[in-house]
């Protein structure tokens, strides 16, 4: 499906590309695109040249700083930015693209003027504090408890409980987080939506190592950790209000197409450099590759093309929650396709310095594989996606 689906969706496509490739650093670019683990102060550079640009908060109106993007062109900005180079997940964007649609939702004039600001800034990195040990799939069966008393005038929350799979919680100095204030029959009732300052006493954030040897993840202790009851978003007991509505921004793109896109155009690369090195014993080998290649092309095709449809059909008010599932699943398993084809071609080496194209080493290809397998479990297991699809195609 070509972008003139939209008009003007090629203009802007170019603009963003000439953009990405002018100024983007090089040096992020590269050590992006080679595994290197990216600092504080390279995601503060991404962070800068978005906002330089105007780009920082594409979700936004554009009375609070946003661009005022359609979800197309926040469609094609995530896929240029993908094939760019640029960094996938930044620990900034979940104050942008996910904290800020709900406080321009549901917070109160006075949390839009104390918090939206600071979000664009800089002053404040954000993390999400969703799942819990036994709760992630399952996220309304959550079980951090937070009590509301009164000490000296001031209403306040403690809280006591655990958060796991917090990504960059040892960047951020404050979290939204959903807790329990109220028991109740139906799960998702007596969950409210809070703002916590991650330097409160009782707040202890523990690394999570995963298989790549990254370090993105954490486990989020809170112990009587107090929160000022101005602190909470919408109304109490009803922040699954709060958490559908962000869950929504993540539509957009949930099936990650310029990610795929970017990591088939670096196995064509790979392939493309075996080939120059092949001899004649190894003509079927390469064949047979080049024919999973060719398949994972299509199939990427025609993923792009049904996420274009849920896009419009999102624009037109369609309710798209089992599309939106069949992407995710889809996605997720396409991804896990294309870095284990890239895995294959490395072969041995994989765990070497070989480059194959120099901005893709083959020891990133293992890298990337075992990244990857998350996938399939983050955002909802593919498990629980099926159900989804189940329940809502009767």
């Amino acid at each position: 499906m070509k972008d003139t689906i939209h008009n003007g969706l090629e203009e802007f496509r170019a603009e963003i590309r000439q953009k990405l490739q002018a100024e983007l650093l090089p040096g992020l670019r590269d050590k992006f695109n080679c595994g290197a683990a990216l600092t504080r102060e390279d995601f503060v550079l991404w962070q800068k040249f978005l906002a330089r640009n105007g780009w920082l908060a594409p979700h936004w109106p554009k009375e609070h700083g946003g661009p005022g993007w359609t979800v197309f062109e926040k469609f094609v900005f995530d896929e240029e930015c993908a094939m760019a180079g640029a960094p996938r997940v930044t620990p900034f964007l979940f104050g942008i693209d996910m904290l800020g649609p709900v406080l321009l939702r549901y917070g109160t004039s006075e949390q839009k003027l104390q918090w939206l600001p600071r979000i664009l800034d800089g002053s404040d990195w954000w993390c999400q504090g969703f799942s819990e040990p036994g709760s992630g799939s399952d996220l309304s069966s959550l079980r951090m408890n937070a009590v509301r008393e009164c000490t000296a005038g001031e209403e306040m929350y403690v809280l006591n409980g655990q958060k796991i799979w917090t990504s960059y919680a040892h960047y951020a100095n404050m979290m939204f987080c959903l807790v329990r204030t109220k028991k109740s029959d139906k799960q998702q009732h007596g969950i409210s939506f809070l703002l916590v300052d991650m330097a409160s006493p009782g707040v202890e954030v523990r690394p999570i190592k995963t298989l790549e040897g990254s370090h993105v993840l954490n486990e989020v202790f809170f112990t009587d950790v107090r929160v000022p009851a101005t602190n909470l978003v919408g109304t109490e007991h009803e922040g699954w209000r709060c958490a559908k509505h962000l869950l929504g921004h993540e539509r957009s793109n949930i099936a990650g197409i310029g990610t795929a896109t970017a990591a088939l155009e670096r196995v064509r690369k790979m392939l493309k450099a075996q080939n120059h090195r092949a001899t004649n014993q190894h003509a079927n080998r390469s064949r047979m590759l080049w024919q999973r290649f060719a398949q994972l092309e299509i199939d990427l095709n025609n993923l792009r093309t049904n996420n274009w449809a849920m896009l419009q059909a999102l624009c037109a008010g369609e309710p798209v929650d089992m599309e939106t599932s069949i992407l995710k699943i889809r996605g997720a398993e396409l991804q896990q396709q294309i870095s284990t084809l890239a895995r294959i071609i490395a072969g041995q080496p994989c765990s070497d310095q070989t480059d194959y194209g120099q901005s893709f080493p083959a020891f990133h290809a293992t890298q990337e594989y075992f990244y990857n397998r998350k996938l399939t479990i983050v955002g909802g297991t593919t498990e629980v996606h099926k159900n989804i699809v189940a329940r809502l195609s009767r």
